[in-house]
C-alpha cells in the first residue's frame, strides 16, 4: 500500500511540472524525507498527503486509494474547504489564526482585529479573504471538516478489518490533542450558533452527514463480512454517532474523561455492533 501510495504521489509531482526539490520547498517537507517516501523507506504523514494533494490540486482520496473503494466518505460541496487563489498564503495564515483563535477563545470573543494581529496582517486584509466574521466561522467549520477528511483517508486506508477500522475511526473522533481539542470546540460552537441561527443548520447538517456517511460505510462492510451484526446500518449509525457527539461534549466540559468516553463507546461496540461467534 505503501508503495502504491508513493507511486500516486510520484505522478502527481510529476504533472505540476516541478522538480522534487521544488515541490518539497513549496509543501514545508524536507527533500530527503520525500525522496525516502517516495522510494518506500519512509511513509508519508495524513499531513503530508494533505499539503501534496493541494499542491497537486488531486483529490487526497485519489492519492491514497487509487482506484479501490474509498473506506471515508467525501465532504459534499457546501462543506468542502474553499480552493482560492493564495500566492503569499496570506489567506492559509488568516484561516490558521481564526481557528486557533476561535477554538481557544469562543466565537464571540475573538474579533477582526485579533486575527489580523494573530496572522500578522491587517483587518483590511482578512475582509478581503473573508466578507466578515461570520464567514471565517463557517471556513472554520470546513477546516475541520477537511481535517476530518484528511485524517481519516490516510488512518483507514491500511485496514480492511471492518472491525479493526471501526476502532480506529473512533479512536480518531476523541476530542484530545493539540488538533482534535481545538476541532471540537469549533463543532461544539457551530451546534450552539445552529440553534438560535437557522441559516447555519444546512451548514452543520452537511458536515454531519459526511461523519455519519462513513459510518455507514464502516459498518455495512463489517456486516458484509459477518464482523458485525445485520440490520439498518443507518440507524445503527446514528446511535453511534449520537453516543461520540454526547460523551465527546461530556469530555470537554470536563464532566468525564476521555478513559471513560473510551469504555462507553468499546462497551457499545461489544453488545450492540460485533456479531457474536
Amino acid at each position: 500500500m505503501t508503495d502504491e501510495i508513493a507511486q500516486r504521489v510520484r505522478r502527481a509531482i510529476g504533472r505540476t511540472g516541478a522538480t522534487r526539490r521544488e515541490f518539497a520547498a513549496a509543501i514545508g517537507l524536507e527533500e530527503t524525507k520525500l525522496s525516502k517516501s517516495l522510494s518506500g523507506r519512509r511513509r508519508f504523514t495524513t499531513d503530508e498527503l494533505a499539503a501534496i494533494s493541494r499542491r497537486a490540486d488531486v483529490p487526497l482520496a485519489e492519492l491514497v486509494h487509487g482506484e479501490r473503494p474509498a473506506v471515508t466518505a467525501t465532504p459534499g460541496p457546501s462543506v468542502t474547504p474553499a480552493r482560492a487563489d493564495d500566492p503569499d498564503g496570506a489567506r492559509q495564515r488568516i484561516l490558521d489564526a481564526a481557528w486557533t483563535l476561535i477554538a481557544t477563545r469562543g466565537y464571540h470573543r475573538v474579533r477582526v482585529a485579533d486575527v489580523a494581529d494573530a496572522a500578522g496582517t491587517s483587518s483590511a486584509a482578512v475582509h478581503y479573504h473573508f466578507p466578515g466574521k461570520d464567514a471565517l466561522l463557517t471556513e472554520a467549520l470546513r477546516h475541520n471538516v477537511g481535517l476530518a477528511f484528511e485524517r481519516q483517508s490516510a488512518a483507514l486506508a491500511d485496514l480492511p478489518d471492518p472491525r479493526e477500522r471501526l476502532v480506529r475511526l473512533l479512536d480518531l473522533q476523541m476530542p484530545e490533542g493539540p488538533v482534535l481539542e481545538p476541532e471540537w470546540s469549533i463543532w461544539m460552537q457551530v451546534w450552539s450558533e445552529a440553534v438560535v441561527d437557522p441559516s447555519r443548520r444546512d451548514l452543520y447538517r452537511e458536515a454531519q452527514d459526511r461523519w455519519v456517511r462513513t459510518v455507514v460505510m464502516t459498518l455495512e462492510d463489517g456486516a458484509a463480512s459477518g464482523a458485525f451484526r445485520g440490520g439498518d446500518q443507518s440507524v445503527r449509525a446514528r446511535q453511534l454517532t449520537a453516543l461520540v457527539d454526547g460523551l465527546g461534549i461530556g469530555v470537554m466540559s470536563g464532566a468525564s474523561s476521555a478513559d471513560d468516553m473510551r469504555a462507553a463507546l468499546h462497551d457499545f461496540l461489544e453488545h450492540s455492533i460485533l456479531e457474536k461467534p
